[in-house]
């Protein structure tokens, strides 16, 4: 039977996630109380019903009763009870963010402030990210793109990688993404904004992107950058970085940067990574 233990920060998706597991044919249970783990899993193995798909909800809900979760697991391991971990995370100005969104406090923040129980939770949660199967940083993920994950790992097995990559072209006269992780500048590169013809298009236009990538020295650049970015990948998962952003910033963040970003996220995506893109400033004037 696969039985599949979600978990993760409040506000990071684990709603959203166990109706996609619904979706796919998993018995699921929210907020199950991690005592009641080893029993809830025998009463499935041994149901008439034929259960053999699992996703149970077990997070800070549960107050004192999360402090069990690490005996539970304990006791379903020398049971032979076979398990993984679906751990769903996000950046805490994601988290605060939607909590203001939907108007609710955050289950730990006793005098109100949201970003003091994100802390509590994160440092509650630490360990049992460590001993997760699976990480899922939601930051930059719509709920189709994490249906697709979901899917994508648990449905059609494919192998996953706990590293999200998020690209994000940009206008530095409209400042560097706060959350970047690697900044690149491209502003070096041939500018179509003074090409009349050019000019209110994006590098998602063809004719844009046929400017920029005929130079010498942007396929050049384009070489270097999947080059370092291919070296680094692997010592990032490595490392059990979640969330890698990549920011590729030219003057207006509508033409070169648009262009090398959709370069690199093709090549990524060929890859097998998973990979987001976002044009921040594309349409902005």
């Amino acid at each position: 039977m696969k039985f599949i233990i979600i978990t993760g920060l409040s506000g990071a998706g684990k709603s959203q996630a166990v109706k996609v597991f619904e979706d796919i044919g998993y018995y699921c249970m929210d907020n199950l109380p991690p005592a009641l783990l080893p029993d809830f899993a025998d009463l499935c193995l041994y149901s008439k019903r034929n259960i053999d798909q699992v996703a149970v909800v077990v997070d800070i809900r549960g107050g004192k009763f999360f402090n069990d979760l690490f005996k539970s697991l304990y006791d379903l391991e020398e049971s032979g009870f076979e398990y993984k971990i679906l751990f769903l995370d996000a950046s805490d100005e994601v988290l605060i963010k939607r909590f203001k969104e939907q108007r609710r406090p955050h289950p730990l923040s006793t005098e109100g402030r949201i970003i003091d129980g994100i802390e509590r939770e994160r440092e509650r949660l630490n360990e049992v990210k460590m001993k997760s199967n699976y990480i899922l940083d939601t930051s930059n993920l719509t709920t189709a793109m994490l249906k697709e994950e979901i899917k994508n790992i648990f449905l059609e097995g494919k192998e996953a990688i706990n590293l999200t990559v998020s690209i994000v072209s940009f206008g530095f006269k409209k400042g560097i993404p706060l959350d970047a992780d690697l900044v690149f500048d491209v502003r070096f590169l041939p500018n179509p904004f003074y090409i009349a013809e050019l000019k209110e298009f994006t590098g998602n236009d063809e004719n844009v992107r046929s400017y920029v990538m005929k130079w010498e020295q942007t396929n050049t650049f384009i070489g270097k950058l999947i080059d370092m970015v291919d070296f680094l990948m692997p010592y990032y998962i490595k490392e059990g970085k979640s969330q890698l952003v990549i920011a590729i910033g030219c003057t207006g963040g509508k033409h070169r940067s648009v262009t090398i970003a959709n370069v690199l996220y093709e090549d990524l995506k060929e890859k097998g990574y998973r990979v987001i893109m976002s044009h921040r400033d594309c349409e902005k004037i």
